[in-house]
């Protein structure tokens, strides 16, 4: 049902516009059952996910404290990554298998038709079981005066963890920085736990953030005698902004780029609230790596423990992802490609690598302090080609194409998967149009996603009153979709929904609550 939309500020209009996804789900009119179902997912296949952020940690804790995040703290990649989706079973023959889900459904804020095509990943390798070639690490960790107390004794606590987890053949270095940069030690057996737990004890914290030269020292490192039967990694962790040495963002994202052509990979931590999100996000993005955000002790452990068989290690290099639309359809836009280019008729996103995910099944309790290794999501949004014909006839939706690098054998790889939709395009039988449950979970978490960036657009604009306003109807349907369905993802997305219209409205209100603003105004 449309609702009224009363005066919203400018900056509200201009994102909504940005973020018109058109895709975002009707908790009632999308319940199980209600619609029309093409088929069931197959739990327990591992998900896969794109290099990039892992969680939205840091946007999880700054509203935890209290606080208003600001937009740039909450990435689409990241977020998808905390929810697991279960694709149909991942019996393709290869290490990674292409799904391709389809939902046609109505809009949770206004009612207006939306076509989106949800590309699943997974692989029939199980992580705990996956026989990865040995890793020469680099570590390059912070130890500037920010670090003392609490956060190195948790990164400590960490690495000590992390040392069960390594293999005889396993080679770790060390590089410490804070005003300069320090190699500790080199090339240490992955077996050697003395040497690596009598260092890592004895870190201590002193100086300013030198981050150029800690990247530049381990990259060197990790440099020096390449090997293709082994992988190379850096890790980078900071809490910090850089304060000391080159300051240049566009320096070290250079840096990075020039090892990544040299098949050095680069992992990005930040600890605490303080670091540069948008460099160490991007860094790990242009490393063929991870971005993680640690906000506890607990969540550390988790990181350098449970994760650092998946993380570490690509199943896919060189990812090309390319989408052609069918006949009677157009390319929109996408969420959860980082650097997806789209025309009318067709988009790509090419990806330096794709990480196995460590959760196996929605259903999974949640463990911890967060729901890293979900693997994440994909979504391409389309639009019915004809504004004049607006229901066409029943036709292919769109033709996707992945193809990759084995990074074992050096062999390219392709699989192709047509999507077909039963009914015309433009047209929404009743209850809409789902492949199978896993599309109904992908649009409630496409609501929350575009709900979260938009609330922060409009408390950074001082409109708290349409923030909240969008924020209250968000919850209610995401709400009422948790009634029939029983989703720890979606349910504890849900618990910040109500921390962020809590910190709101301590804050003070500044505009009269009104309902949410018209997101997709050309529909």
């Amino acid at each position: 049902m449309k609702r009224s939309t009363p005066f919203v500020s400018f900056a509200a209009v201009a994102l909504s516009a940005a973020l018109a996804t058109g895709c975002s789900d009707s908790a009632s009119d999308a319940s199980a059952g209600a619609g029309d179902w093409a088929g069931q997912p197959a739990p327990g296949a591992t998900g896969v996910a794109p290099a990039g952020a892992q969680d939205f940690g840091l946007f999880r804790q700054i509203l935890e404290a209290g606080q208003i995040p600001h937009p740039s703290t909450l990435d689409a990649v990241g977020f998808f990554a905390e929810h697991k989706l279960d694709y149909p079973a991942a019996d393709c023959g290869e290490d990674i298998c292409v799904h391709g889900l389809l939902a046609v459904q109505r809009n949770l804020m206004t009612g207006g038709q939306c076509t989106l095509l949800q590309v699943g990943l997974n692989s029939p390798v199980d992580p705990r079981e996956m026989a990865r070639p040995p890793l020469d690490l680099v570590l390059a960790l912070d130890i500037s005066g920010s670090m003392r107390g609490a956060p190195l004794r948790a990164v400590i606590d960490g690495l000590i963890a992390m040392v069960d987890h390594l293999e005889p053949e396993d080679r770790v270095s060390l590089v410490t920085y804070d005003t300069r940069a320090e190699v500790v030690f080199e090339d240490v057996p992955g077996d050697d736990h003395e040497t690596l737990l009598t260092t890592f004890g004895g870190l201590a914290s002193r100086g300013s953030t030198n981050l150029y030269d800690g990247l530049f020292e381990a990259f060197r490192l990790a440099d020096k005698a390449p090997d293709p039967a082994r992988q190379r990694r850096v890790v980078l962790l900071s809490d910090g902004m850089a304060t000391a040495g080159f300051e240049d963002a566009g320096r070290m994202q250079a840096l990075a780029t020039a090892y990544a052509r040299r098949g050095v990979g680069l992992t990005t931590i930040g600890v605490g609230t303080d670091f540069d999100v948008e460099l160490m996000r991007s860094l790990g993005e242009i490393g063929a790596g991870n971005f993680y955000f640690l906000e506890n002790p607990e969540a550390v452990r988790e990181v350098f423990t449970e994760e650092v068989q998946t993380f570490l290690v690509p199943v896919a290099l060189d990812v090309r992802l390319e989408v052609h639309a069918g006949s009677h359809y157009l390319v929109r836009g996408a969420y959860g490609m980082p650097g997806f280019s789209a025309g009318l008729r067709s988009g790509y996103a090419e990806l330096p690598a794709l990480f196995l995910a460590g959760r196996q099944r929605a259903s999974d309790a949640i463990e911890g302090t967060g729901r890293r290794g979900g693997g994440g999501g994909l979504f391409i949004e389309l639009m019915p080609a004809s504004r004049q014909a607006e229901v066409g006839e029943a036709d292919q939706v769109g033709l996707v194409t992945l193809s990759w690098t084995d990074p074992t054998s050096g062999e390219r790889r392709e699989q192709a998967v047509d999507v077909r939709n039963p009914h015309g395009a433009g047209e929404v039988p009743t209850g809409g149009h789902f492949t199978d449950a896993t599309v109904e979970k992908g649009f409630v978490m496409l609501n929350l996603l575009v709900g979260f960036q938009l609330a922060a657009e409009l408390a950074l604009d001082a409109d708290s009153g349409t923030a909240i306003g969008l924020l209250r109807a968000l919850r209610g349907e995401v709400a009422a979709w948790l009634a029939s369905h029983d989703d720890d993802d979606i349910a504890d997305d849900l618990r910040y929904v109500d921390l962020f219209i809590a910190n709101l409205e301590a804050r003070g209100l500044n505009t009269p609550v009104f309902q949410p603003p018209e997101p997709w105004p050309q529909d």
